[in-house]
């Protein structure tokens, strides 16, 4: 017999948070990279995250029929974003500081090397789970 009281949430292990140097250009006082403190995203969270960037497309040659496709770009960043728990990108005087209205659009103003930004966002895959890329797995499923 098997038992169940191991499936309680109380025995569920819980992913920690992590620290990450996102970019260079941001330096405490001694010349090193600040550290972003980085948090695992939920099933939930990501979910919610999927819908706000599910999009209807036609379908060619069906007038009036559409399908649901994800906005691989959109959803990454939002990913991103929903995994910074510090610095807060929501602070109205750090998005001041950078022109922005927006937690995106702070995110693309602080981490502005593209290198860096590209690098910070296979981390937080990783560090979600993901393996691959979302583009990777859509041309993968596209090719198959």
């Amino acid at each position: 017999m098997s038992n169940l009281s191991m499936f309680l949430k109380k025995n569920k292990k819980v992913k920690e948070n992590t620290t990450f140097a996102v970019t260079k250009s941001l330096q405490d006082e001694e010349g090193n990279a600040l550290l972003w403190e980085i948090k695992p995203i939920t099933t939930k969270e990501s979910e919610k995250i999927r819908s706000e960037c599910t999009i209807e497309v036609p379908i060619p040659g069906k007038k009036g029929m559409y399908r649901q496709k994800l906005d691989t770009k959109a959803y990454l960043v939002k990913l991103m974003v929903n995994s910074i728990v510090y610095p807060d990108l929501k602070d109205e005087e750090l998005q001041d500081s950078y022109g922005v209205c927006s937690e995106e659009e702070l995110l693309l103003e602080m981490v502005d090397d593209p290198s860096e930004y590209n690098e910070f966002a296979e981390f937080i895959q990783k560090y979600n789970g993901f393996d691959k890329s979302l583009d990777e797995k859509v041309d993968q499923a596209k090719n198959s």
